[in-house]
């Protein structure tokens, strides 16, 4: 079977030493060419991938190994990408990219607004999806790699939210799942409390100056934010939106 063969590759000895674990990648593919390539090319970025062809498979594969990172086509056979997106988002904060030919700003928005990182189009430039994969995963996995800056703990409404760990813990000490661009955009937000934020702003604080797909990638995920810390999402009073300007943190941030 080829789940047999997930995780088989080794890391190329020119790949730089590290005292991490290899960062394992799965890849949610069926087309055996694009599979190939991309496989190939994350091995050589030192990469461990693994390829499955559906959502069956992928199930199998995660129940036996943890990934540190999902590329997910969309149009699978039988389950397709966006209903596995949101199925994962249900239960796990995996960094997930999309990697589909629909390439319309709404089929990006709604991979996004079910919980998608990032969101890459057929046909794509292998580097730039390897770029992205680098700073989806810096994001997620080394933030205390960023130079510069300490890893504060902050604490806004009750709410609690911890950069190292990468958590966020209600005011009744329950820990809600985030994705690691509404982690970042939230983060972004305590470290600038009571500032209007642009949405050019935010993209180049969340994203390291890596512009995610469409800039209205912002407003979905302070929309999926607001879901969660908000008492009434449609009248929200944390993150408030400013006409032409952007958003606004209005909450009094303490550093702890």
């Amino acid at each position: 079977m080829r789940s047999s063969l997930c995780f088989a590759h080794q890391v190329p000895s020119s790949a730089p030493a590290s005292t991490d674990a290899p960062v394992r990648i799965l890849l949610v593919e069926d087309d055996a060419e694009i599979s190939r390539m991309l496989t190939e090319i994350l091995a050589e970025n030192g990469f461990v991938a693994c390829s499955v062809i559906s959502a069956a498979e992928m199930d199998q594969q995660l129940a036996q190994d943890d990934v540190d990172l999902i590329v997910l086509d969309v149009m699978l056979p039988g389950e397709d990408g966006f209903s596995i997106c949101r199925r994962l988002r249900a239960g796990s904060s995996v960094p997930i990219i999309m990697l589909t030919a629909l390439g319309e700003d709404v089929d990006r928005i709604f991979g996004l607004e079910i919980g998608a990182d990032d969101y890459v189009t057929k046909p794509f430039n292998s580097q730039e999806l390897v770029t992205r994969i680098r700073a989806l995963l810096r994001r997620a996995r080394f933030p205390s790699a960023t130079p510069g800056r300490r890893l504060h703990r902050f604490s806004f409404a009750g709410w609690r939210l911890d950069p190292t760990e990468r958590q966020l813990h209600s005011p009744e000490g329950i820990r809600v799942t985030t994705t690691s661009a509404e982690f970042d955009l939230l983060l972004a937000f305590c470290q600038n409390p009571g500032r209007i934020l642009s949405r050019e702003q935010l993209l180049d604080l969340t994203h390291s100056g890596l512009a995610g797909p469409v800039e209205r990638s912002v407003d979905v995920h302070v929309s999926r934010i607001r879901q969660k810390i908000e008492l009434d999402p449609r009248d929200p009073t944390l993150i408030k939106t400013v006409r032409l300007g952007g958003y606004i943190f209005t909450p009094t941030v303490e550093i702890l």
